[in-house]
């Protein structure tokens, strides 16, 4: 773990990700290979239902330049270049999408000891402009996630967040969706030798006054094999295995299951990606 806040999309990560990462209902196909030079190109297809989708990327990166194209199925071309560190803990990001003339945006990022500041905005006549701040240390933070869209003179977003950090634990507290969302993580380390770890998020919505809790757990079986499994309150659970059969080569096999309803299908979920 890095010095500092970090910036505020850290919030609660690591509670997201045992909750939801690699999670999935549909098949997805994924090859990376890479050149003599070092260039990588990735190779990528989604099937959702009877819908296919797919896209081709390639990373060049020169010193501190990385830049990323990406060409999906309705020939949209993502183009993004990002500076690492021109200065001491600044990294600068230039992105757009072509044919999308209102695509393009410019963002700057940067990490202190004590702070952690991200802002955007976007290239257009009246963007949209988006800042994030996260002030603390590597125990305890708190921050603010805001974007203001110039045109109608609106926040369009208004989050706020608080987490600690211990050793073994992180714990988070965020208000989303302009304040109306109340949520609360946990994450725990049970045994870092075979990446045990449980967690739990809940979810409270003042409007519909409706709450969402789900718990989840992981584990490595092997050095190359983990699990995960999940569940929330309505009753839906869901399980996953992922093993390494090669260097940063991994099949996922996960599945979804309504307790409440067992009479339906479960939902199947199959990933492959493969690296050299």
């Amino acid at each position: 773990m890095g010095k500092g806040p970090g910036l505020y999309s850290d919030i609660g990560k690591k509670a997201r990700d045992l909750l939801y990462k690699d999670y999935q209902s549909d098949h997805k196909f994924t090859v990376t290979t890479y050149t003599s030079t070092g260039v990588s190109i990735t190779s990528s297809g989604i099937k959702k239902g009877e819908l296919f989708l797919a896209d081709v990327s390639t990373q060049l990166k020169n010193k501190n330049i990385t830049t990323d194209f990406k060409v999906d199925t309705n020939s949209n071309l993502f183009t993004t270049i990002t500076v690492d560190e021109p200065a001491p803990g600044l990294k600068t990001i230039f992105s757009f999408i072509v044919p999308d003339q209102r695509s393009g945006k410019v963002e700057l990022q940067y990490q202190h000891e004590y702070a952690g500041i991200s802002t955007g905005i976007g290239l257009t006549a009246s963007p949209i402009v988006n800042f994030s701040g996260v002030i603390g240390n590597n125990s305890i933070s708190a921050g603010t996630d805001l974007a203001f869209d110039t045109a109608s003179g609106n926040f369009t977003k208004c989050n706020a967040g608080l987490s600690y950090t211990n050793t073994d634990l992180i714990a988070s507290l965020t208000l989303n969706d302009k304040y109306d969302t109340l949520s609360a993580s946990y994450y725990h380390i049970v045994s870092p030798l075979t990446n045990t770890a449980v967690g739990a998020e809940l979810t409270h919505s003042f409007s519909s006054n409706e709450n969402t809790l789900t718990i989840g757990t992981q584990h490595a079986l092997d050095p190359l094999t983990s699990v995960k499994a999940r569940v929330n309150n309505y009753g839906r659970a869901s399980a996953l295995i992922q093993h390494e059969w090669r260097p940063k080569s991994l099949f996922t096999i996960s599945g979804e299951v309504d307790t409440r309803a067992i009479e339906k299908s479960a939902k199947i979920g199959l990933a492959l990606a493969l690296k050299p």
